[in-house]
């Protein structure tokens, strides 16, 4: 349990590191070499796009992740009380997490890089953090390689290319060939990359559980689906105005899972 409790702090701290770093990188070495392009007359020049795309994905990105963190699962003491001889709650919609010590609603699991449990209260926000985090560092990935393709005059066309960057680059950081700088933009692209993809994993399987009506903790205990449809299911956690929380990072904008408990 130690190791838990210390990794629940470790893990976000490791996330902020990560985005800060990046913002770093995007800050001073990806924004400024875009600007030295000749292509940057244009009336929307490529640093600008480049800034207000990142910014966007960033903000959403780390938006989401303080609502997670904001916005913890309900605490259900009721469960634990005197009053749940009156009003038992149901097992398969809660759970005692050892970390959080508590019991919470509709429970999917405990995220160590937030620091809480997901829940009914913050799913909804936690899908939205996995997606834009992953295309931030999947987008950081392209607008790395491109900075390393112009620093090195390399050609990432063949698509082994990336896969052979790093042995090489290590061979010539060595020898001197390679910079500091850049081969610590060589190692956080394969950093990103792998961080995109998982993210990206991750949130394809969040979503298929609430297509499905499901939680993970419920696919653990072999709990089956609610007969609901998956419409249903996709608008208890997202709520009808779906579209302004992809914009802009809120809580439960019109969500049912913000208005009431599960049943």
């Amino acid at each position: 349990m130690l190791a838990l409790r210390l990794l629940n702090v470790v893990a976000p701290a490791y996330f902020l590191c990560i985005s800060l770093v990046t913002f770093a990188l995007q800050l001073f070495l990806f924004l400024p070499s875009m600007r030295q392009d000749p292509a940057a007359t244009r009336l929307f020049p490529p640093a600008l796009l480049h800034g207000a795309l990142f910014l966007f994905l960033s903000t959403n990105a780390l938006g989401n992740y303080v609502l997670v963190i904001q916005n913890s699962p309900d605490d259900l003491d009721a469960c634990q009380g005197p009053s749940a001889r009156r009003a038992p709650c149901p097992p398969p919609s809660t759970h005692f997490c050892r970390v959080c010590a508590r019991v919470t609603l509709r429970h999917d699991h405990h995220c160590f890089f937030t620091g809480n449990c997901i829940g009914s209260r913050n799913m909804r926000n936690f899908v939205l953090f996995c997606l834009y985090t992953s295309l931030a560092c999947l987008y950081s990935t392209v607008a790395g390689l491109a900075y390393i393709s112009a620093a090195l005059s390399t050609s990432f066309a063949h698509p082994l290319a990336f896969l052979t960057l790093l042995p090489t680059s290590i061979s010539r950081f060595f020898s001197g060939a390679v910079l500091g700088s850049e081969m610590f933009v060589i190692l956080m692209l394969y950093l990103w990359f792998a961080i995109g993809l998982a993210c990206a994993g991750f949130c394809c399987h969040q979503l298929l559980l609430i297509l499905r009506g499901q939680t993970r903790h419920q696919v653990r205990k072999g709990v089956a689906m609610r007969a609901r449809p998956w419409r249903k299911n996709l608008q208890e956690v997202f709520g009808k105005r779906w579209l302004l929380g992809l914009l802009v990072p809120m809580f439960n904008v019109g969500g049912e899972s913000s208005k009431q408990h599960d049943k």
